[in-house]
């Protein structure tokens, strides 16, 4: 059955996570993604895969797609190029600012070819300003976004990146967003646009509504929040580890009654929610200690019949026999042809009528280079001279 997007062809020029991790959305959900990949490695995250064929990085952000290896600094590698998103709906670059001007793959040049053509660019920082042209990784974005710092450790102040490269991962999931939305308005109006995403501007409006919430208002009397260092949600309990949290009165009273100390309901540091928040640091403690003298196990079932929203604090290795996990079928196995068995989520969303799917493998670097330039109108003899001068791969 086609998913959502069936139909829609997507020229990927992208590397490392951003761009990858964006048009592997829009692939699992039906469009045919060409990635095009360097002669040599291809894209560097192959380069991370160890002991097998292929890592698992690359294998998941590249899964449903096609590779196809063009020297783009070539002048008939850019012409191959011109010939590819002549029948493609979508282009998305992840190149430094100026870089495809330079190569000749700049809006301008691609809607020769392609008019209507949706152009997509993902940069650290944006086009213009003092940073433009800085190389940058996900912990540069959480230095500069505020990220680093609202992590910070409670005590020291000193700032802590978060494990996971979230910044990489929400400019991701923007860019696909705003992808299809630019094929939308390109359905109803028939013409293309140039969608232009920044990292650093991806994280920024990601962490406003909570995390900036004391700047939002403007003025003296802004609107008092919790503090940027308060301890998290972590709780230790006699046996592991686990978190629970109250928003509303009827969960602050829940927990209260759960931890068998009704007398918290009566401090007037705690009586509402912007007092639980300005006295966060306070609240936990005391919550802390409580938690500490029984087994999660047991904590969990009082506070669960107290509808007081809490879990288990889950390892990796956790996480694959989780309950939830395997009702929601959320991890699904398979037989890499070169690289084993392997696990990986499916898409998250799930629709009804145009389900996505995992339909192939991410593809072996050039695996699908002569199926691609066919279908863009080259011939096979034009293929093979290419092949020859090191154009394509």
């Amino acid at each position: 059955m086609p998913g959502p997007l069936s139909g829609f062809r997507i020229v990927d020029a992208t590397q490392m996570i951003s761009g990858p991790m964006a048009t592997m959305v829009l692939v699992d959900q039906g469009a045919d993604v060409i990635k095009i990949e360097p002669p040599g490695i291809g894209d560097l995250t192959r380069a991370f895969a160890g002991r097998r064929s292929m890592s698992p990085t690359f294998a998941v952000a590249n899964r449903n797609k096609r590779s196809v290896v063009i020297d783009l600094k070539h002048p008939s590698g850019r012409e191959v190029l011109k010939r590819i998103v002549a029948k493609a709906d979508l282009f998305v670059q992840n190149f430094r600012p100026g870089i495809v001007e330079r190569l000749g793959i700049d809006e301008t040049a691609l809607r020769e070819v392609r008019p209507n053509l949706v152009y997509v660019s993902i940069s650290g920082f944006g086009e213009t300003g003092p940073y433009a042209h800085k190389r940058t990784y996900d912990p540069v974005i959480q230095a500069l976004s505020g990220l680093a710092s609202i992590q910070a450790d409670p005590e020291s102040g000193r700032p802590r990146m978060l494990r996971v490269i979230v910044p990489d991962k929400v400019t991701a999931l923007t860019a696909a967003q705003a992808m299809t939305a630019a094929l939308l308005a390109r359905e109803r109006t028939g013409v293309g646009q140039h969608v232009r995403l920044a990292m650093l501007d991806a994280v920024i409006a990601f962490i406003w509504p909570e995390s900036m919430a004391a700047y939002t208002w403007v003025g003296p009397d802004r609107a008092i929040t919790r503090p940027p260092n308060t301890r998290d949600l972590v709780f230790q309990t006699a046996d592991g580890y686990i978190t629970c949290g109250a928003v509303s009165d009827a969960e602050w009273e829940g927990l209260c009654r759960a931890l068998e100390h009704p007398e918290w309901l009566e401090d007037e540091r705690f009586k509402t929610p912007l007092g639980r928040t300005r006295y966060a640091d306070a609240r936990l403690e005391l919550t802390a200690k409580v938690l500490k003298t029984q087994t999660s196990a047991q904590w969990l079932e009082r506070l669960e019949a107290h509808q007081v929203p809490c879990a288990p604090i889950l390892t990796r290795e956790d996480l694959l026999s989780d309950p939830q996990v395997l009702a929601n079928g959320m991890i699904v196995e398979s037989n890499h042809p070169t690289a084993g068995r392997m696990r990986q989520p499916r898409p998250a969303a799930r629709f009804s009528a145009t389900p996505p799917e995992l339909r192939s493998f991410a593809p072996e670097l050039g695996q699908h280079t002569d199926d691609v330039l066919r279908e863009s109108g080259l011939e096979m003899d034009e293929i093979a001279s290419l092949r020859r001068q090191g154009v394509v791969g």
